[in-house]
């Protein structure tokens, strides 16, 4: 499938999609044209490749976490099967979205409290 074709079937647009294949998560072959052309699995792969980065990863650790999905039956990775470096990796971005996770329940519980200081609207 072409570029658009993909963009259509994953909801990601043809400026990510590029951009994903420089980040080296997408792979494309290129046809006699100089098409990208993507195989159907790549549907799956962009994905995971979106799961990923909602979940606050970076490029740079779902770069090494693509394959080994790649190769798990349930679309699991088997902790055993990570890299040293991307356990490491991993750990330092979980305490760096523990910190997010804080600072932004602190700023809900400002917001909250301004919000309850309110007093409710009353429309004409």
């Amino acid at each position: 499938m072409l570029i658009g074709e993909l963009a259509e079937a994953t909801g990601v647009p043809a400026r990510l999609l590029r951009y994903y294949e420089q980040q080296g998560l997408l792979r494309p072959e290129r046809t006699g044209h100089g098409y990208r052309e993507y195989p159907d699995c790549a549907v799956v792969r962009v994905q995971q490749i979106r799961g990923l980065l909602d979940a606050g990863l970076p490029t740079r650790i779902i770069r090494p976490l693509l394959p080994l999905l790649e190769r798990s039956a349930n679309g699991l990775v088997r902790p055993a099967d990570l890299p040293q470096d991307v356990v490491g990796q991993l750990a330092e971005e979980a305490a760096r979205l523990r910190e997010r996770v804080a600072r932004l329940s602190r700023d809900l519980e400002s917001i909250e409290l301004v919000l309850s200081a309110v007093p409710p609207r009353r429309d004409p």
